[in-house]
This record gives C-alpha cells, structure tokens and sequence, in this order.
C-alpha cells in the first residue's frame, strides 16, 4: 500500500498547478502533499554506519504559505516494539520520535529542533554553536500523529515566524534541513542527510534547500497573573506581567517583558557547592529564550559564555534577594547579509542593574565574522563592566572547521580601572575512515571579568588540549555493541603567570548498544601540580597526582522498567591517588502505565580524603559520605495535563581528618587547630500540576516546600536523610495564569 501511495504522491507532484492546504492531522494524505520533496534516503547514523535504515522511513517537505511542512511516515511491523511512554515537554526518553532541524537563515549559526513522539510528546531547543542543544526554548508550532498496523505518521508545520529569517533573492531563500527518525527499543537512528550531531561539523552540514520568501507577521501579548502564599512567613505575594513577541517579519523582530516571571513554577536541581567555581542554571523565562540563539556566544570550557540570563534577576548587590526585572526589550533583524540582535535589561528596585548586550554576524562563503558588546551598570556596586567579542570561523573545506574569538573587558568601579583580555582557538579535521581530531588554546588574562553578565568558571588561566578520535561500527554480528567512539586527549594547565596547575590525560569510550542502550566509559588523570583557586585569592596549594574514572549505563524501557545508573571513582584531596573517593548512583524507572511513572534514584558518596578551605589560608581534610535521594512521579493526565510530584533530599557527614596551614610557597603544613566537623541537611519538595489552555498558555497549581541547615558537628548519614524530610525553610502555595493571544 505504502508504494502505491508514495508513487501516486510524485505523480501528482509532477501535474499539480499550486501548493494545496494542508491539513495537519497525522494522516499523510497524497493530494495535501502534491509539490512537496520527496525524501527516502535515509541511513543509519546512529550507529554511524551510513548503510540504510533497516526500517522504511520516508518523509516529504512542502513550504507553504502558513509555515514548512513536514511528514514522516514511519515502517514498523509488529514484532518490532513500539515504546509508547508518555513524555512531558522537553523530557528526554528512549522513545520513539522524529525530529526535523530547521536553519531558518541558512548560514549554520543557529538551529532549531523540534521533536515529536509517537504518543505525541514534544520538545523543541535551540541549536547553536555545530551541536549545542538549549532546550530552555519553547516555541509555538502545529504537529499531530497517527498509528496503524504498519507503522505511524507525523505531520508538523512550523511558522515561518518563529525564527528570523536569512536574506531572499529573486523571492527565493535558502534553509538548512535535517530530519532524523529513532526507533525507541533498538536505539537506532536513521537520518537525512547522514550526519550526526556527535561529530565536530553538524549545523552547517544541514542540506541547504531553496524554499519561496513566505512573508509572515506576528503579533502575540502573554499576560500573567500569579498569587503565592507562603505559609512560614505568613504572607501573600501578588504578581502579573506580560510578555510581548512582535514579529513584522523574517528581518525584523521585537520582544518585550514587563515584570517576567522568574520561574517560579520551575525547580532547579539542588545543589550544596563547597567549591571555588559557581553553580550554572539554566534559564526558562519566555523572554530570554525567544530568539535567544544569536547571543549564545561560548568563550571558554564547560558553561562559560558572554551572556548568562540568569544575571538578569539574579542577586541583587545589595544582597537582599533577587533583583526586581521591571522591563526588558530584544530586537533581532537583518541589514543584507548582516544579522543583529540588541537586549535591554532594567532592574527598578533601589540596588537595580541596567544590562545590555549588542550582537551582529556577517557571512563571507567559507567564513563567518561575528562581534559582540556588552555593558552593565550597578549603581549599587559604583561599577560599569563593558565587554567585547569578536569571532571568526573558518570553513576552508568540508573537513575542517576552525574557531577563533578574542574578547577584551573593561570595569570601571569607585573611580579605579581594569582591563583584561583572552582568546580561544578551536580547530577541528575529518580525517576520514572514523577518525577526527581537535586542537584546543585558551588563554584567559587574569584581569579578564566577564561575570557581570556572563558566566566564566575562572580567569587567569591557560589551557591546550589535543584530542584524537575514531569511530568503529563494524563489530561482529555477535557483539554486544553496535558502534564504539574512542577518544584520547592530553592537556595542560598554566595560569597566566606561567604557575603550572597540571599536565592531564583522559581515554574515553562512548558505546551504542544492540539492546537501545547506551554505555559510557571514562579514564583520566592529572600530575601533581598547584590548585590556584581553592584559598579563594589567599595563595596556591601544592596537590599531588589525581586520577578518575566513570562508567555509566541506561537501557530502554523493557517492560515496566527501565534503568539508569553510574559508578565514579576520583581522587580529591592531598593524599592523591591513595585518598580516592568511591560514588555510585542507580535509577530503576517503573512506568506503571504508558502515561504513568516514578523514577527512584539513590547516590551514596564516600570520601575519605575530601579537601576544603576553612577561610584564608587554611584548609581540612574531611572524611565524608554523602547520601542523596531523588523521586519523581510523572503522570500524564490526556492531552492537556500534567501531575508532577518531584523531591530531593541531600544529605552530608564530614568529619575532620587533619586540618592544614598552606606556607608561601604552596606546601601544606599540617596544623593542630580545631576546625569543627560538620553536616549539611537539604530538601527539595514540590508538586506541580499543570493545564494546557491553549499552545503557550498554562494554569498551573504548585506546592513547595523546602530547607537547608548546616550544622557544625557530625551525624550518620542515614540520619540526616530522615531528618531532612522535616525540613521548612519555605512551604508556599503557588497559582499561576498565563495565556498567550495571539493578533
């Protein structure tokens, strides 16, 4: 039945006058798709084998005037198993989906990805940087699906305002596309074209189609009403703001906030941080994610980049709280080939910050320039920061890509001046037959301060890292493994000062297994050397040799179940490789039905020698095991809504092993001074229950509650576990109203 349909679809395609209207129901009806490409080359990239799909998928592409539309139609007979668990929006499973990838602009800078299961579940996220994926992004796009015996069909159409768009010529423009399919109980991904997002080169690979200029305008105000009752204090809090999207069209967009909500309906993952090195969060607000993909500019290792939202809101400097957001405002558009974006924040309150950021990129074939400017005032603080960007990218063939960027800071603060600048080179090469490698040189000045509106793990630092990989993918028939990718680095580290901080290597292996698994190996070790970050500016310590390893392993649902769990060893304090610590962490997923599930996760730590500064020059050694406990009850409830029960529980014993004093020259000498033990109690509690009004519009019912002691003496680890759950920093009642209309 299937080629019949597929080969009556290209004879209509051939004799069709005009674009017909789609209707966007799951069924894939040949007529609503005349004039549409035709795609069945898809091929295995997960493992990255390049052979064919071992299941028919094919899928059709048609721009229309409302938006680009897409089906896929998924063979799946019944002896392969179809994994119908139920997902929230955004929540990663193994599963079965498609995802269609979309360059709007056509240059490979910014992405976006939205994904359909086959129960109907989404997520969408934005793509930056060749595979960065930010899910923080939720767009309003149009999908549906349908099951049959032979398999199941997905239909999307997503609006051509829902991004900015690339420059047009001849009313002709071109988008960069990739699609993919994944069969949620063998793990298997075939996708069009063969590429994947593991490799170094990934957005700007996407196959480049030429589509007609559709012009669509948007006009959308989401007003918000909220009203929080918190029952230690006893007092009821009042909120409403609105967020505005005004989208004249590809070249020109405009958002704008009055009193954003900061997320209260969101909770972030507790964290109890003992180290130098901030915490990163992520950031859901509506305004600072829409159109968000032109300022996710990446300078340095981990998290760190130019511009981190959660600054905005964030702390206030007089340390009462969070800032107070009364206002923001974000202009994306294009000059010819020149893309732009500017953001404007404003704190009102009386310690209020002004924050903005100015960004543009310009294509040149096989280079891209991009640069970047951002300032922030705190009156409080009588400190202005100003920071500035430039990036290139260099594509001289399709196997090596090489990044560049300088940035430079400027503070003026109670009349004294600081510069300090950094660079970044990042080149990687194909080099065919599974192999690829990657040589890595940042250097960040010790003045350099990027943290006014950024996020910059350290400064004062230097860092060359070159790293070899290959994949393999012919494993015997009778192999667990279907595919393995084995990489090797060596790095080293100096601060600016020419300090030596480390010399490291790391051999990793990341495997797919024939089970839909996956399985993750990791081995690496570091020298002796000095730690310049943990007395915190008062002095460097001596450290030795350090080793680690980590092994993780999920596996698809089967069943019921399904399970997560990893094993991580390392070395963490002055007894190096002798003093390694042991942690290991398991989650058993039961799903009690498709819509219905409670993951348990348990970690238990032990450190025997756990290094911490207890002020200026002084350090102790703890011995420490830690206990953290984790729920999460996942029900959905049809289409529309959601219960979600979420707790976690941490749990810390450290007792003093010796405590130290650190001489000049960075030697720990061991003290007999009394530092206290101590043990930390956290809990996390909240129960969310949400209601889809319409795309983009929610009524959600939260309860929280929540705590966090540190006490200065030790006690079992099994105790402050149950004493944990009698914790009430905060307990509070939250209703929130949003809804999103659209003119």
């Amino acid at each position: 039945m299937r080629p019949f349909l597929s080969a009556l679809a290209l004879v209509l395609a051939s004799t069709a006058p005009t674009v017909q209207s789609i209707e966007i129901d799951g069924r894939i009806d040949p007529e609503e798709w005349v004039g549409a490409r035709h795609i069945r080359e898809f091929v295995q990239v997960q493992p990255l084998t390049g052979a064919p799909s071992t299941l028919a998928t094919e899928a059709w592409v048609l721009a229309t005037p409302k938006g680009l539309a897409v089906a896929f139609r998924n063979a799946q007979p019944a002896e392969v198993t179809r994994t119908r668990q139920r997902t929230r929006r955004d929540q990663d499973a193994q599963v079965d989906r498609v995802n269609l990838m979309v360059d709007f602009e056509g240059d490979g800078r910014t992405g976006y990805n939205f994904m359909v299961t086959i129960t109907g579940g989404i997520a969408d996220a934005v793509i930056t940087s060749e595979r960065n994926f930010n899910k923080d992004w939720d767009g309003d796009w149009r999908f549906a699906v349908a099951e049959d015996e032979d398999g199941w069909s997905a239909e999307f159409l997503i609006p051509w305002h829902i991004a900015p768009r690339g420059r047009a010529q001849d009313g002709r423009r071109s988008i960069g596309l990739y699609l993919d399919r994944v069969v949620g109980s063998t793990g298997e991904r075939v996708a069009w074209p063969g590429i994947s997002f593991n490799q170094p080169r990934f957005l700007s690979d996407f196959v480049r189609i030429e589509v007609p200029d559709y012009h669509q305008a948007l006009l959308a105000v989401t007003p918000y009403v909220s009203a929080t009752h918190d029952r230690v204090r006893g007092d009821t809090g009042r909120s409403a703001g609105a967020d505005l999207f005004w989208k004249v069209n590809g070249q020109f967009q405009l958002a704008a906030t009055l009193n954003p909500d900061f997320g209260q309906v969101e909770s972030d993952s507790l964290v109890v941080n003992f180290s130098a090195v901030e915490s990163f969060f992520g950031d859901k607000r509506p305004f600072f994610t829409e159109n968000q993909g032109l300022f996710e500019v990446p300078f340095g290792v981990s998290n760190s980049r130019l511009l981190y939202t959660r600054r905005i809101g964030g702390p206030a400097d007089d340390g009462r709280g969070a800032g107070d957001v009364r206002a923001a405002v974000k202009l994306n558009g294009s000059l010819g080939d020149t893309r732009y974006g500017l953001l404007a924040a404003s704190e009102g309150d009386a310690a209020g910050r002004e924050f903005y950021a100015l960004r543009a990129t310009r294509d040149f074939a096989a280079q891209g320039l991009g640069g970047m400017v951002t300032h922030v005032d705190r009156p409080f603080l009588d400190r202005q920061a100003t920071v500035y960007s430039v990036d290139h990218r260099w594509t001289p063939n399709g196997s090596i890509i090489v990044r560049s960027q300088a940035v430079a800071s400027s503070v003026r603060q109670a009349g004294a001046r600081s510069a300090g600048s950094g660079f970044q080179v990042r080149a990687d090469q194909d080099l065919g037959n599974g192999w690829r490698h990657q040589l890595y040189f940042l250097h960040l000045g010790d003045d350099l301060q990027l943290n006014d509106i950024g996020y910059l793990d350290r400064n004062d630092f230097n860092y060359l890292r070159y790293e070899v990989a290959r994949r393999r993918t012919d494993l015997p028939a009778g192999s667990r493994f279907a595919s393995h990718e084995w990489r090797g680095a060596l790095s080293q580290r100096r601060n600016d000062h020419g300090m030596h901080i480390a010399d490291a290597f790391a051999i990793n292996r990341i495997s797919q297994r024939r089970d839909g698994g996956s399985e993750f190996i990791d081995i690496a070790g570091w020298s002796a050397g000095k730690d310049d970050l943990i007395l915190r500016g008062n002095g460097v310590v001596r450290v030795p040799e350090k080793l680690w390893f980590f092994h993780e392993r999920s596996t698809p649902r089967r069943g019921h179940w399904s399970w997560y769990g990893n094993l991580r060893g390392n070395a963490e304090g002055l007894e190096g490789a002798k003093g390694m610590g042991l942690r290991v962490f398991v989650q058993p997923t039961l799903h009690l039905r498709d819509d219905l599930s409670l993951a348990v996760g348990l970690q238990l730590h032990h450190q025997p020698d756990w290094l911490l500064w207890r002020g200026g020059n002084r350090l102790g050694s703890f011995r420490a095991d830690s206990a953290n406990l984790a729920g999460n009850v996942q029900w959905q409830i049809g289409d529309r809504q959601e219960l979600r029960v979420k707790l976690e529980t941490i749990a810390i014993d450290a007792r003093l092993r010796q405590a130290w004093r650190v001489d000049a020259d960075g030697t720990p000498v061991r003290v007999n001074e009394p530092i206290p033990d101590f043990a930390v109690r956290n809990l996390g509690f909240q129960v969310r229950y949400r209601y889809e009004l319409a795309p983009l519009s929610d009524l959600y019912v939260v309860y929280a509650r929540g705590g966090f002691v540190l006490d200065d003496d030790g006690q079992s680890v099994g105790r402050l576990l149950g004493e944990a759950f009698s914790l009430r920093d905060e307990e509070q009642f939250l209703v929130k109203l949003s809804y999103r209309f659209t003119i």
